[in-house]
């Protein structure tokens, strides 16, 4: 694995970025890398997008940027930055800032010029990081003994920090739950414990955008825990959290899975759920049709003497999905060995379900005129076609199409075989 110091060579390296800096650097300026991108260097995590944070004011630092052949665009110059583009590659460039005021959402601020009291300002330690021109990683705040402990520590006092913007709750959370190793920061935790009224403030938007990270982050489910705990949890989702059915689906590790599934594994047991949280979180539509399709699923799949026979789930992956049935299989398998190969067994066996291939045209050319009864006559037969084995056969579905015209185009399907 690359060194620490390797990865920052190979940062400042980027053809892109390395131009940028020498546009930014001299003249009475300096222009360091700042927060995440220096983290995550020295860490060997991926890096995403590379902060900048520049003694010059915002209209200097577009002009720099332009004699550089950077397209200069004031995303939010009001606040000091701006974003420079060159080779498909964006850079935000904020002039240093001193808070002059704050009230748990918002912060009123001024330019500076020193690097120290810009750190000072941030959330936590980690993030508090700087990287120069020549490759000096400056640490104001003790950031780097806390990135070798892996451990997430507001910046001096944590209540302080809090008031200054009370989604830092959520963030100490979702960054011990991201990169923090063992509890959290007792200080952290306790401060807050003691600021968390202040998250009925936020907009809910920013505080669904930090809980969706926060559960795909892989140490999630400890941390949830703590969070409920702490009675920190409960109000945000508006019901007693389902912890033990996250920790079992969250158990193989990992980030790679929808942040709308983890949601569900939490927060949702009735539709009704689903409804508060899209109201509450203001989840958007994507996210509550993943979460309300998955609710139909477990409402199918639930209250059954007996484990739902194959052809059961094909009829039930119909009607709301098949990503949303297996959702739902897993969000009731539980956590013993058995019960999770069997579900994994049931997963494959729907991921093998041929393609229905039958459609309007096929039914109007066998004389069924255009209209209601057409896809009475396709339901009719998908659902004979389910019961016989889903077979892939395109002339056995064909004459399955046929059998439901020949039967009639108002078949009723039969209760014993169609899902709850």
């Amino acid at each position: 694995m690359t060194s620490p110091e390797g990865r920052i060579a190979a940062l400042l390296a980027r053809p892109s970025l390395s131009r940028l800096l020498e546009a930014l650097n001299g003249e009475g300026e300096e222009t360091r890398i700042v927060g995440g991108a220096v983290r995550d260097a020295l860490l060997g995590e991926p890096i995403g997008d590379v902060d900048l944070a520049t003694t010059a004011l915002p209209e200097e630092t577009m002009r720099r940027g332009r004699l550089a052949g950077f397209k200069a665009v004031p995303t939010g110059i009001e606040h000091g930055t701006v974003t420079l583009v060159a080779d498909g590659v964006a850079c935000e460039v904020t002039t240093l800032r001193e808070d002059v005021e704050t009230d748990g959402r918002r912060a009123t601020v001024r330019f500076g010029r020193d690097f120290v009291a810009d750190a000072r300002r941030r959330d936590f330690t980690v993030n508090a990081l700087s990287l120069d021109r020549a490759g000096v990683v400056h640490d104001p705040c003790g950031g780097l003994p806390d990135l070798a402990a892996r451990r997430i520590r507001f910046i001096g006092d944590a209540a302080t920090r809090i008031r200054e913007d009370y989604l830092r709750i959520l963030r100490f959370f979702r960054f011990h739950a991201r990169y923090g190793a063992g509890p959290p920061d007792a200080d952290g935790v306790r401060a807050c414990i003691a600021g968390r009224g202040g998250l009925t403030g936020l907009s809910r938007e920013r505080v669904r955008a930090e809980l969706m990270k926060l559960l795909v982050a892989a140490g999630a489910a400890p941390v949830l825990r703590t969070m409920a705990e702490a009675g920190l949890l409960m109000p945000m989702i508006g019901r007693v959290p389902h912890l033990a059915r996250f920790e079992a689906v969250t158990e193989g590790g990992g980030e790679g899975v929808f942040p709308a599934f983890r949601l569900a594994a939490l927060a949702v047991g009735v539709r009704e759920d689903a409804l508060r949280l899209r109201e509450e979180l203001r989840l958007s539509n994507d996210e509550f049709d993943r979460i309300e399709r998955i609710v139909l699923a477990l409402e199918g799949l639930s209250g059954r003497g007996s484990p739902a026979t194959l052809a059961q789930l094909r009829h039930l992956a119909h009607r709301v999905g098949q990503d949303a049935v297996a959702a739902g299989l897993v969000l009731l398998a539980g956590r013993g060995a058995e019960s999770v190969e069997r579900t994994q067994a049931m997963i494959a066996a729907l991921g093998r379900t041929p393609p229905f291939q039958p459609t309007g045209r096929d039914v109007i050319a066998r004389g069924i005129p255009a209209g209601p009864a057409i896809g009475r006559v396709l339901e009719a037969a998908r659902h004979a076609w389910v019961e016989a084995g889903a077979p892939d056969d395109a002339q056995a579905q064909l004459r399955l199409l046929e059998d439901a015209i020949a039967q009639g185009v108002r078949i009723e399907m039969p209760p014993s075989t169609t899902p709850t």
